[in-house]
Formats: C-alpha cells, structure tokens, sequence
C-alpha cells in the first residue's frame, strides 16, 4: 500500500511544471547512484534515500500538505509541504524513516532547501501518513541549513536542489554515518567459534580446583546491584570506552565462578540492606532494619539486642591475627559497614542523636559509638559519616557554617579525637580530603581512619576531584596498608551509592557508582594474586530497575528505545523502574520524554507506580568468585552462606578442622609454581 498525503485544508495545487532535461538526467544518475550503494548502507539510511527518490505521491515527507499557523504561509497550501519560519516538520515514511525539512517560505515555485537524513527504526506504531515528532527519529547524519527556504520547486532551482543532494548525501557516505551496529568480524561464525573454544580452554583449567588457603579475603558488596544493574553497567563501561558495549566485560565478569544467592530476610520477602548485610557478613539471616543481631530481635525494641548478637567474618578474621579494614562510598556507619562490626536492632541509630531514650535509657549503643568500642583494632576505615562523631552543633570542618551538616552527637563525645588519640602511638593518621589520603605513606601508616564527607560520599559523576577520593583511590591505600600484615587481611569494601541512585530513579547516577567499583575490583585483583586471596563480588539485593524495549546493538545506554508506545503514540526510554519517583503525569498523560533532558545525570528515569523512593527487587543476585577454594560458591544457596565458605577457604572463625596439621601462614605461598620450584631443589 502506498503512502499518500492528505492535506489539511484547501484544495490542492497543481503539481509544479516538470524538470528540465538536465535535471531529470541528473535525478535519473542520482537514483542509480544511491540504488548501487543501498546494500552497503547501515540499517535505516537505506529507506530514507530510497523514499526520498520516490515520486511526489508516494512520498509522504515531501508532498504532504501542512496547514502554518504563521501569517506568511496561510496562502500557501499546495501539494509541497510548507513550513513556517524557523519549523521543523518531520514526515514518516512506510520505512519509518523520515525526511527532515527546515525552512521559511520565499515565494511560489522557489525553494532552496537542505535536506536531513533522519534513520528511525521500523516502528508498528508510527503511521504511514503521520509526521513524525522528532525524538522518535535518531539523526544519524545532519547536513541541515540554518535558513533553509520552503516553497515549490522552480525549474531553474532543480539543479541546485539535486547538486545540494548530491553533496550533501555524499558527505553522508563518506563517514558520517557513526559506527556500524556491530563490528565487521561478528558475521564470520568463525569468529564466534574460536570465542567459544577459548572459553572452553579456559573452563577445562578449573577442572583442577585452587585448594590454597586463602591468606586474604577481598569481600566486594555492590549495594543494590542486581542483574540487571551488572549487565547495564557492563554496556556502560563499553559505550565509555567507545564500544557498543554489549560485548564488554566488567572485571567481574572474568571470575571463573558466578553462583546466585537468595536474598529475602528472615522476616521480609523482598529485602533490605540491613538485614541482608548481616546474612553474608555474619553467617545468619535476620530481620529487616537489624544488623549483627540474629532474628531473634525485634527491630527497634532495644530490649532484644543482648544475648541476641552475632558476630562477623570480619570479626573472626581479626580474632586469628588477621589486618581488618573498611572502606564504603556510603557513611561508615550505614547498614553494609554496620553489620561487620555493630549490634543493632535499628540500622538507623546512626549516632545517639537518632535513638529514642529508651534505648539509650536501657543501655543500647549507637552504631558510630560501636565503631570504635566493639572492634578497637580495625585498621583501615574510610567512608563518609563524619557527622555522627562530633558533638552536637559542632561545625564541619568542611562546610562550616551549614547546619545540616554539623555534628549530631547529644553525648557531647568527639569519636574522632578519641580515636585519635587512642592510636596516637600506634600511626595511626585520620585524614578528611584526598590530599591528605594520597599524601600518606603506607609504610608509615598501621592504622588509618578517613571521613570525608559530613553524611554519604557523593555521587562519582557529581565529586569534586580535587577533593574527594574515588572508590579505586580508597582501594588501594587500604590494600597497601593491610597487606604488610604477614597473617594476611580481610577487606570489606561497599560500592554503596548504587543503592541510593536507584532508590532516587537516577539510573545514570547509579551505573555510574557500578561501573566505579568495577575500576575497584581490577585494581584489587592488580594488587592481589589468586593463588593465596580469595575475592568475592555480589551484591546484598537487586532494584525494580530494568532495561529493554528492543533497542539495537551498541543503542545509548541513557538513550531511547526505538518505537513509540502503542497506547499513548510517546517516546520512551530504554531504562524503566517498575516504581519510584519518575512516575509523572502531564496533562493527564505520561510525560513525554522528548521535552525533558533524559541524559541529564539526575534524571529520574520513568516509573509504572508513583513512590517517593523506588524500592529493592526480589530476585537472586549474582556471586562472582575467584582464588583459593572459589568454587565452593557454587549453585544457588542462601545468602548467609558466603561467610561460612569464606571463612572455610581461610582457615578462620568455626571452620579450621581441615586446617590442622598443615602450617597455615606457608599454605598460601605453596601455590602450583612455587610447589614445582621447591620439588626441583630438593630433587638436585
């Protein structure tokens, strides 16, 4: 069925007088020369050429009348399509591609024009005769004038009008079109293949399973990071490096052992932080809202705490000598840090400013308090959270003068002169910027305590970096501190803020914090060998967040999905939350995202239910594992489980039977090429 235009209003002029010879010679050369290239072009130029050759009748972007509102078209209302001054009109073609014409009308029969080639993708929503709005068309060649004039054609302006084509189409060919949907190399199923069985190469090596005691523990927690955040992020970082993305791979990704955990609380199908922190750090599920406390407490009923206490892998690692740290982008006292170290029935208690007197009158501590009274001895602590250890009103050294980021404290104690003063004799160094972070010797440096921001650190996209640290840049000072302890070290580390750009709709922000831990995990791997340090990446839920819509390979992460709804004929982008805050109604409607700044770092992505904070998911998460004894993380288990398999590659808390009788401090060093150089000695 061919398209046709239906003019708005008035009758329709005649069509304009035929070309010249020339020109139709030059026309007849154009439409070969475009045909004989049409098979190399990317998908969706080709039927935007291909329409524009078409005749005045089937052409549904060129020949469609349009009624202007504006005072100096009102009388043209002919065959050719007019436009009023500084307008852009975009017809679809049955293609679903479109013919962009920008201009101001000069007179009859007059018309200088540059064209814009618009590549839409096909589309069951878009309608034959409809204009296209422009956010539906992605423009993936641009060659419009800024004063481009509309009108009909003149038979002395066909041949400026076909020269301008040819020009600007062969700007087009020559390398504007962008990079290709996927790389040349994927059409050879050679390619795959040979993929394939190096994959397999490498699946058969761990047939022989890394049995090495684990001299250190690297726990990585992605907070909020379910499946669909890792592989969102893993197109992300590719689109970073100017890839499509899609064929990436996080540093995760290269683990030899990825398993999933369950994650709901003993009290909560749908979990939280708290609870779920306390399952993976401190080997039993528990209620919501409760860390280091087993599900024999209730939340906020401070009475339930005491012989309800569980301890943490943390906690046994320092118990046999090992170093301990903590670094987090979130507070340091918030929930996944918390769990390590702290016995609380209300994950909020962050100082004891936000405790009700009953606990305090009954002798529950605050969880900044507990910090630095339960395990004295951790020896790295970087985060945010500076807040909750000065005495109330006391200003931030920071931002003085702001109330809201002042101290908190109601006891009148200074938790960080306090410490300081504690490991004073120990070097022990408390720092508040990157400066005083980066300038440290870590040979020089036994313990080191750092707060750099008053609450939560700030989004990565949004630090100042001259500052405040990085996530890769905690990392590393940490591991450089912690492993001249010859016992080895446990390190905890929290990607935490993925959580909170989820929980604001702001998916960028929150792929942005996912891809920034990743930039961690390889510079830990960089750091550490696999032959003595168990490394362990999950997260302790997922997030209502998702992504689809049928977009093409390498499409923008933060981009559009390339149709329109079929209910409500509007753009919409590829990321979606099932609920939260991007839920908006305009006129009765959804919003339309073409009148909005969907690229924004702060833009809250679109919600099917209106919350004022998007919520966790439900499903499993991911478990990646690599170093001595990873493939007991293995299947599909409970979530308090990670500890106990971490502690048993580690010889520490209840898991030492299969220890004794071998030198725990050498099992590590006697990887396969050591144990093969110490047989050659003693055979010569």
């Amino acid at each position: 069925m061919r398209c046709t235009a239906r003019p708005t209003g008035g009758a329709r002029a005649p069509s304009p007088p035929p070309p010249a010879a020339a020109a139709a010679a030059a026309w007849l050369f154009l439409r070969v020369f475009f045909l004989s290239l049409s098979l190399s072009l990317p998908r969706g130029i080709k039927p935007a050429i291909l329409r524009l050759l078409e005749p005045e009748h089937n052409n549904c972007g060129l020949t469609r009348s349009i009624e202007s509102r504006d005072e100096d078209t009102r009388t043209h209302k002919h065959a050719h399509a007019h436009f009023k001054k500084g307008e852009t009109e975009r017809a679809c073609s049955r293609f679903g591609c479109c013919v962009s014409v920008q201009g101001k009308p000069l007179g009859s029969w007059q018309f200088d024009v540059s064209l814009e080639l618009v590549a839409c993708r096909e589309s069951e929503a878009v309608q034959r005769n409809s204009l296209c709005s422009s956010h539906h068309c992605e423009a993936t060649a641009r060659r419009a004038s800024a004063d481009s004039r509309s009108g009909a054609l003149r038979r002395d302006g066909d041949m400026k009008v076909i020269a301008l084509l040819v020009v600007g189409t062969s700007a087009l060919i020559s390398g504007s079109f962008g990079k290709p949907q996927f790389p040349e190399q994927e059409k050879d199923p050679k390619f795959w293949n040979t993929w394939a069985q190096r994959t397999l190469k490498s699946a058969l090596t761990l047939q022989k399973f890394n049995t090495n005691r684990a001299k250190n523990l690297v726990f990585f927690l992605g907070d909020g990071m379910g499946v669909p955040t890792v592989t969102a992020a893993r197109i992300l970082k590719g689109q970073l490096n100017g890839q499509s993305g899609e064929e990436t791979q996080l540093e995760m990704d290269k683990f030899p052992f990825v398993s999933l955990a369950k994650t709901y609380n003993t009290n909560a199908q749908v979990p939280d932080s708290a609870g779920t922190a306390t399952a993976y750090l401190c080997g039993v599920k528990a209620n919501e809202g409760t860390v280091g406390v087993s599900a024999a407490a209730t939340r906020t009923q401070c009475n339930t705490t005491r012989g309800n206490e569980v301890t943490s892998i943390l906690r046994w690692a320092s118990d046999t000598g090992m170093s301990v740290g903590i670094v987090t982008t979130t507070r340091v006292n918030h929930a996944t840090p918390s769990a390590a170290y702290a016995h609380s029935v209300d994950r909020d208690w962050y100082s004891d400013n936000e405790m009700p007197a009953e606990a305090l009158k009954n002798g529950c501590k605050d969880i900044a308090r507990q910090l630095f009274d339960n395990i004295p001895n951790i020896a790295v602590i970087l985060g945010g959270g500076r807040k909750y250890m000065f005495p109330k009103n006391t200003s931030d050294v920071e931002y003085p003068g702001v109330a809201k980021h002042s101290g908190t404290r109601n006891d009148g104690r200074n938790l960080v002169q306090e410490w300081i003063d504690g490991k004073k004799a120990k070097k022990g160094h408390y720092v508040w910027n990157k400066k005083q972070l980066l300038s440290l010797n870590p040979n020089n440096v036994e313990y080191l305590l750092g707060l750099f921001e008053p609450a939560d650190m700030t989004y990565n996209l949004e630090r100042n970096t001259d500052t405040d640290p990085s996530l890769p840049e905690m990392v590393e000072v940490a591991i450089k501190i912690l492993r001249k302890n010859p016992k080895g070290f446990f390190l905890l580390v929290e990607g935490g803020r993925i959580d909170h750009g989820h929980h604001e709709g702001k998916a960028k922000q929150a792929l942005h914090e996912a891809v920034e831990m990743d930039k961690a995990i390889g510079l830990a791997g960089l750091m550490t060998s696999v032959h003595d340090t168990l490394t362990v990446v999950t997260a302790d839920h997922s997030h209502m967040f998702n992504f689809g819509g049928y977009t093409g390979r390498g499409n923008p992460m933060f981009g559009l999905a390339p149709m329109l709804s079929d209910i409500d004929q509007k753009p919409y982008t590829s990321i979606i939350y099932g609920n939260g805050p991007g839920y908006k109604l305009v006129n009765g409607g959804r919003e339309n995202v073409s009148t909005v700044d969907y690229q924004e770092n702060n833009y809250q992505a679109q919600a099917a239910v209106p919350l004022t904070m998007e919520t966790h998911g439900g499903e499993d998460v991911a478990v990646f594992a690599k170093g001595p004894m990873a493939h007991l993380l293995h299947g599909v288990y409970e979530q308090n489980y990670i500890p106990h398999a971490m502690a048993y590659a580690s010889c520490i808390g209840e898991n030492r039977e299969h220890c004794s009788g071998r030198s725990a401090a050498l099992r590590p060093v006697l990887s396969s090429a050591a144990a093969l150089l110490t047989v050659t000695r003693l055979l010569c």
